[in-house]
């Protein structure tokens, strides 16, 4: 017993002292906003019906805490169009949208299906912006037509699974991108009417937090459910309400400790594979948004005590995986935030899970966290270091091998963000000079702005580089205005707005370089 407890202890400690918080600048980070800008500035996402307007969402947006182990396995990110907005059922067309909406914007009103949760995009008005009033005036579909789940136009060598597209940039090392198709709502959805006022008995999340969920609104995201898939109506139509955007500002507001224990659990059943079906069948399995369900009502439900006091990590993931293989067993996982809606049936293939999970106790789940995750994170650090790792048969040679560990963690951070600032210089550079990459005055404000809400020197980079890039491929002695206003947003300031005369290419060599 007393071996057990010292060495949860150990892994509590471990945890705490290695999963960092913010602020801090990673190469994940980097990576997710300009994944986010060569959406948002790709030629064939804007155009006279709109532009295609991308949100990092997933584990890159929620966690607010870096472990040492990789907790990011791929780049989440959903994007809508700027001139399509849905709004639920009964409601009456808007006549003012928040800035980055289009002038002209189709309006679908959102219709429940037969199932809690999943719903029809039906098309219902044509909203048009008078310029002397800046309000939306709309005219009604006459026509019954409803919005196609499937809106992706992004080419063969992408892989669609469920509503998302897989696109694979490991061969290159970077981080493989899912993105999402959606359809914007700005409304809290009447589906998840009780969520906002229901009883917390220990009061998170707190008024202030709630008020800042119900203002995301929701999405619908195209993808059928699995029942439904074979209806051949059903599958083409279905959509499914998305609150990725509320759970990023609700896991946000999570201690560090909850931020802990679900990477621990996301960890956990991962490398145990216990999202992967065993047979070809097609069933239903656990997922990572099971995880997070389970955590979210954790975090509602459970006094802050519960997760603070006499802390120990193991012992809180032990009995969150009792829970959630109680719910298996019985077949439930309460939605988070629609009533009646239940994430798992009958269709699931789980009980295999569900047994695992019951027979996990603080003893097993120790030792496991210590040969699977310390061990995972011994072998990231330097020789010196790692072979420490070797041998820990007792608690005295555990406890050193892990300190050390912890030492080097706590000492690596400036050498992470020289692989962060590397990155993205490498990667930015690559981006300018790319042939299919068009320089135009929306591009260039797109990355300068990106860029400086992770950090003010990569957008000043950006500017450095574009211009050189545009004084190296300038042919000619004229230049349009589109051109003289790329280089005003480029150097940051107006001087070429004033000049709308000719200059010869010396001229401007001289104006950008000195």
């Amino acid at each position: 017993m007393a071996d057990k407890c010292d060495v949860s202890k150990i892994v509590t400690t471990f945890l705490l002292n290695t999963c960092r918080l913010p602020p801090r600048l990673s190469k994940v980070d980097v990576e997710a906003t300009m994944c986010c800008l060569r959406i948002a500035t790709d030629p064939r996402s804007h155009g006279e019906y709109g532009e295609i307007i991308p949100l990092v969402t997933g584990s890159v947006a929620e966690f607010c805490i870096e472990p040492m182990l990789p907790h990011v396995g791929d780049i989440d990110a959903m994007h809508y169009s700027n001139s399509w907005l849905a709004i639920p059922r009964g409601h009456p067309p808007p006549t003012q949208l928040p800035a980055g909406f289009h002038n002209n914007v189709t309006v679908f009103e959102i219709i429940n299906s037969h199932l809690p949760g999943y719903v029809y995009l039906l098309k219902r008005y044509f909203l048009t912006l008078c310029t002397n009033d800046d309000k939306y005036e709309y005219v009604e579909y006459e026509e019954e037509l409803y919005l196609s789940s499937d809106n992706d136009t992004s080419g063969g060598r992408h892989i669609k699974h469920g509503p998302a597209v897989f696109t694979d940039w490991s061969h290159i090392g970077r981080l493989s991108i899912d993105s999402v198709v959606c359809v914007r709502c700005l409304s809290w959805p009447p589906q998840a009417a009780d969520w906002p006022t229901r009883h917390r008995k220990y009061g998170w999340p707190d008024s202030a937090t709630v008020d800042r969920v119900v203002r995301k609104g929701c999405d619908a995201v195209g993808v059928a459910h699995h029942q439904c898939r074979q209806h051949e109506w059903m599958r083409e139509l279905q959509h499914r309400l998305s609150f990725s955007r509320s759970e990023m500002v609700l896991i946000n507001s999570w201690i560090p400790v909850q931020q802990i224990v679900y990477h621990m659990l996301r960890y956990f059943i991962k490398t145990e594979r216990l999202t992967e079906c065993d047979d070809d069948s097609g069933a239903g399995t656990l997922s990572n948004y099971h995880v997070k369900t389970l955590m979210l009502w954790a975090c509602e439900l459970k006094s802050r005590s519960w997760w603070t006091e006499n802390l120990n990590l193991v012992k809180i993931c032990v009995e969150l995986l009792q829970t959630l293989s109680a719910w298996l067993t019985d077949t439930r996982c309460p939605h988070y935030f629609i009533n009646n809606c239940n994430l798992l049936d009958k269709s699931f293939n789980v009980g295999s899970v569900a047994n695992k999970l019951l027979s996990i106790d603080e003893e097993y789940l120790s030792n496991w966290f210590v040969n699977n995750y310390i061990g995972q994170c011994a072998r990231v650090c330097p020789v010196a270091v790692s072979w420490l790792f070797n041998d820990v048969s007792t608690i005295m040679k555990l406890q050193n091998a892990v300190s050390e560990i912890v030492h080097w963690r706590l000492n690596a951070s400036l050498y992470e963000k020289w692989q962060a600032v590397g990155f993205a210089e490498v990667a930015i550079a690559a981006y300018v000079s790319h042939s299919r990459n068009p320089v135009t005055v929306r591009s260039c404000v797109c990355w300068i702005n990106g860029l400086a809400k992770i950090d003010q020197r990569f957008s000043i980079y950006f500017s450095a580089v574009q211009l050189l890039n545009l004084v190296h491929n300038i042919s000619g002695n004229c230049f349009n205005n589109e051109l003289l206003d790329i280089l005003a947003i480029l150097l940051g300031s107006n001087v070429f707005s004033l000049h709308k005369t000719e200059m010869s290419t010396s001229e401007l060599v001289k104006l950008v370089c000195g």
